[in-house]
């Protein structure tokens, strides 16, 4: 039996992806901050590390055959201040560097290192083509962090450790990130489509990349950068109307949110929320990957199903 340590194991796609190797019977150590911490299911275990004082359980290292990185500060929790971007460079970057030194330090058998990214990576594309991981980097904050968080984790080579990067996009359920903060206006009656409404998302079901992290664990020839999106991008207004209609039938009024507003409420964030970007998910397709939810109104339908239950 396995064992497949985890950073970042108490956010959105931490606590999805440790019930997905625990059903399936890989044992999980999640890192934390907190000494110790309770766990319901006796395949999950808890090991402390500080990344400001850069300390590390040992223990934790030497029993793990796998390592997955979602550490990091939320993008789009606060806005970006100078000393909010620092937060969200250094907590993912210092994190991969805690981890580095603590890999070429003790003796272990890990043998690869999966890590989250973000289509943050890529500028935008209107009406061109979707991005290939081959295409370069957007040179502005979500760009560079990208660059330098990959860059922090594919010196795992180095120590002759396998590496996988997933460039994310948004991942949707209502326990957490873009999609809970959709719903929260719905509950009112109001669709709140973002300015004009025409700009593409590329996201993804949580239950998908959850999958897509397990693949990259099984699939010993799954290696390298992969864009992790729905082979279907849609626009911000179908995917906020797909949701409405899933989620109340009739019973909304779309309300479209001026660009001019997101931009005064959000600041500099407000450029990630009103860029279009579709990527191509070709390369992890052909890798044999086969999508639950390809579909906005699929992924939706399940969505709004599971929370009725």
């Amino acid at each position: 039996m396995d064992t497949v340590l985890i950073t970042g194991g108490t956010g959105l796609v931490g606590r999805a992806l440790t019930k997905l190797l625990t059903d399936v019977g890989y044992k999980v150590i999640i890192l934390s901050r907190r000494n110790g911490g309770g766990a319901d299911n006796e395949l999950v275990s808890y090991a402390h590390w500080d990344i400001a004082r850069q300390t590390i359980d040992e223990a934790a290292i030497q029993q793990a055959d796998y390592i997955v990185h979602l550490a990091g500060a939320n993008v789009g929790d606060k806005r970006w201040t100078a000393a909010r971007k620092k937060e969200i460079l250094n907590s993912r970057t210092q994190s991969a560097e805690l981890l580095f030194k603590a890999l070429s330090k003790h003796p272990n058998k890990v043998k690869k290192v999966i890590s989250a990214s973000g289509i943050g990576y890529y500028g935008e594309n209107k009406g061109g083509p979707a991005f290939t991981e081959n295409d370069p980097p957007e040179k502005d904050f979500l760009g560079t962090t990208c660059v330098a968080w990959e860059n922090s984790i594919l010196k795992m080579r180095d120590l002759q450790k396998k590496v996988v990067i997933l460039r994310t996009g948004i991942a949707l359920s209502l326990a957490g990130g873009a999609l809970k903060e959709f719903y929260k206006p719905l509950q009112f009656g109001f669709a709140t489509i973002l300015g004009n409404g025409e700009q593409f998302v590329s996201w993804i079901h949580l239950h998908d990349l959850a999958r897509i992290y397990l693949s990259a664990i099984v699939n010993h020839n799954l290696e390298g950068i992969y864009n992790v999106a729905s082979p279907h991008p849609v626009q911000n207004k179908e995917l906020v109307m797909t949701m409405a209609q899933e989620a109340k039938g009739k019973s909304f009024i779309p309300v479209h949110v001026p660009s001019f507003a997101l931009k005064m409420a959000l600041g500099e964030m407000s450029i990630e929320v009103l860029k279009s970007c579709r990527v191509s998910t070709a390369k992890i397709q052909e890798t044999g990957f086969v999508f639950s939810y390809p579909d906005i109104r699929a992924a939706m339908e399940n969505i709004f199903q599971e929370k009725d239950k």
